[in-house]
């Protein structure tokens, strides 16, 4: 309850700072003006609650409503950046009193090219991040071992089928020799998701398919999700470790993020990777929390997703606030974490400087 207030009273605020700064906009704004920008107001604030309400009853017929409103969350905040830095220039319109219109009509007409080019990044396919990973104590029959990482994909409504079968052609084209996804497989709805996920059966890599929870799979009903992951023939690892092959092993907590915010803890870092089997130690947690932590627990490599980097720049300055290790690759006391911009995106179909990304890991001995 405490988050859903909060983040309705910041979409509260956004709506009426943005409507604020639109009421006096032309040089003489008439009656018709402001109450179209009161409309619009009203519509663009309840548009997205509303569509996500619907959603539950009507599924996939709801999507164009669906995607019009995620759509305007995007284009929301681009419009309050860059109306917030005219006013930053401007002093709020009492230094530039001349022509403090001028500077808000061009930052409205760059929030609008920005909201194209985010589109247009958006619905692009994600791109291979390459990444060599050099591990002390890996077992020569490992070097150039091959990992490929998915993360927050979020099929359902808006990525479908087609979609995952493209990204399952990226992945078999790679190579690898192990698939890990590293949670938000679902979206808002898991029963949406459900049928998408087939296509990752096709997948064989030698060993194995494994993945681990996300916040997401919380949200859209837990037990149901779960029966996602097993549809797509992912084996998941809940506070777990297992040796997948001798000298190799593979640990996986649920979300982080998620427990604390539903009061569950129980230290699953700890017990996910204490007691575990000798050798290379791979980690995944969907939110990138607990990374000292890890590290002092002697794992090799540390994979996560979940903060999308930013997905729409300039947010990601926002995300490292909670999130220290919030986009790319770091060394952590010896331990390498690598963080997912994630496949797919949550909420708007936009990506402004943050591309989806598939992440490709080969390790190599030290």
């Amino acid at each position: 309850m405490v988050f859903l207030v909060t983040v309705l009273s910041v979409w509260t605020v956004m709506q009426l700072y943005v409507l604020s700064r639109f009421w006096n906009l032309p040089p003489a704004p008439s009656p018709a003006w402001r109450t179209g920008l009161v409309l619009a107001a009203a519509a663009g604030w309840v548009g997205f609650p509303f569509a996500m309400w619907l959603s539950r009853a009507m599924g996939r017929a709801i999507a164009p409503l669906e995607i019009a409103a995620t759509t305007w969350i995007g284009v929301l905040f681009l419009l309050l950046v860059c109306l917030l830095a005219a006013d930053l220039v401007t002093g709020f319109g009492w230094l530039a009193t001349g022509w403090w219109r001028q500077a808000r009509a061009a930052v409205v007409a760059t929030a609008g090219v920005l909201s194209l080019a985010a589109l247009v990044q958006g619905l692009r396919a994600p791109e291979v991040r390459e990444h060599v990973v050099n591990v002390g104590g890996l077992r020569q029959e490992y070097d150039g071992l091959r990992i490929v990482q998915l993360s927050d994909l979020h099929v359902g409504p808006f990525l479908k089928t087609p979609w995952l079968e493209e990204r399952i052609a990226q992945v078999e084209a790679l190579g690898p020799d192990l698939v890990l996804v590293t949670g938000d497989l679902v979206d808002q709805d898991a029963a949406l998701a459900e049928p998408v996920v087939p296509p990752f059966r096709r997948l064989r890599p030698r060993l194995g398919v494994w993945g681990v929870t996300g916040n997401h799979e919380y949200y859209t009903g837990f037990e149901r999700s779960l029966g996602v992951f097993e549809a797509a023939g992912i084996r998941l690892l809940r506070d777990a470790s297992v040796e997948i092959a001798p000298g190799l092993v593979l640990a996986g907590v649920d979300d982080l993020s998620a427990r604390r915010q539903f009061g569950i803890d129980g230290r699953p870092v700890n017990r996910a990777l204490a007691g575990r089997p000798p050798g290379t130690t791979i980690f995944m947690s969907h939110s990138p929390w607990e990374v000292a932590r890890a590290a002092e627990l002697g794992v090799d490599l540390m994979l996560s997703g979940h903060t999308h980097a930013g997905q729409i720049w300039p947010f990601i300055y926002l995300v490292r606030l909670a999130y220290p290790y919030a986009s790319g690759r770091y060394d952590v006391n010896g331990m390498t974490v690598i963080v997912s911009r994630g496949t797919g995106f949550w909420g708007p179909p936009m990506r402004l400087f943050r591309r989806a990304e598939i992440t490709a890991i080969t390790l190599r001995r030290r």
